[in-house]
């Protein structure tokens, strides 16, 4: 295949060794997918609904959830659809918007949870200018800036993809990722600007990284020094920390996987590896924060227990 005009359809190989167990693994999977929605939606709906939780802190948990609502919808019900056709293929189009997905959505988790590390970080390290520095013009933009910055930097990166030629049509993976398309052009004729917007997104995270390592090292000083910002640490801070380091292990260890693993491992553990950041954090996160934040704990408990009655 020469070029892009011929190679409008590419295949996922990583389904190869999937044929003996197809049906189990799509009844588990699609089990997996709807409790992730219905956990997810019904956070949201709490939050939207209830008025007492239209604080900072429960908008950008709400964002969180939203986010993760995201990216598991950009890669399960293709994965479902998948696993019940005999040949998993993709268009050239629905793979560049696979992959834009993948990599936004892993990245705006990463910026949601630095804004929140920074809303923890007024409301317990300077409680008494909390609400005029988190207003709700403030709020707002930190939302935005957690949603547009991966989306603004990716699409770049997508659209000086979509530009190259293709000269193979195998991805190696279940589902599409930016660089494993570019592997099959057929020259390097974008190379110098794939690795300029490559180089920004490294700088932009490790900054956010750095700046919640900033935020922690002055809650972490503080809660030292009195029980009730002790308390709300270990209320608040103990589940954003639960999320931030599960988030960063699985993405680190994608990331160090995808470029020194072994590929002599089991297909069906390396696609485990691979999906992992869409497995976890999309049930993890409102799990975690369903059953340690009071407030949604106890919204939870109320509206079970009018059922009930």
């Amino acid at each position: 295949m020469d070029n892009v005009s011929f190679v409008r359809v590419l295949t996922l190989s990583g389904f190869n060794e999937t044929s003996n167990y197809r049906m189990t693994l799509f009844s588990f999977t699609l089990l997996y997918y709807c409790l992730i929605l219905f956990c997810n939606i019904c956070l949201i709906t709490i939050i939207i609904l209830d008025e007492n939780l239209h604080e900072p802190m429960y908008v950008l948990l709400c964002s969180l959830f939203i986010n993760g609502l995201y990216g598991t919808t950009g890669f399960y019900p293709k994965f479902l659809l998948d696993l019940l056709s005999s040949s998993a293929e993709i268009s050239y189009e629905g793979c560049l918007l696979q992959a834009f997905i993948m990599y936004s959505f892993a990245c705006c988790d990463l910026s949601i949870l630095s804004v929140m590390a920074y809303d923890r970080y007024l409301a317990i390290c300077r409680p008494l200018h909390y609400h005029s520095l988190m207003c709700k013009r403030r709020l707002a933009q930190l939302v935005c800036f957690s949603w547009l910055t991966p989306l603004c930097i990716f699409s770049i990166s997508i659209i000086l993809t979509s530009t190259v030629k293709l000269c193979g049509s195998r991805i190696q993976k279940i589902f599409c990722v930016n660089w494993l398309i570019y592997k099959l052009a057929c020259s390097d004729s974008n190379t110098v600007w794939n690795n300029i917007v490559s180089y920004i997104t490294i700088i932009v995270y490790v900054l956010h990284g750095v700046f919640i390592v900033w935020t922690y090292m002055h809650l972490v000083k503080k809660s030292v020094r009195s029980k009730d910002d002790r308390v709300k640490f270990m209320q608040t801070c103990v589940p954003h920390l639960i999320s931030l380091s599960t988030f960063l292990l699985i993405i680190v260890f994608d990331l160090m996987y995808s470029r020194f693993g072994s590929t002599d491992l089991p297909q069906g553990l390396q696609n485990f590896i691979a999906t992992e950041f869409l497995i976890i954090p999309p049930l993890m996160n409102p799990l975690i924060y369903g059953f340690k934040l009071t407030k949604i704990r106890n919204r939870i408990l109320y509206i079970v227990n009018s059922g009930r009655k």
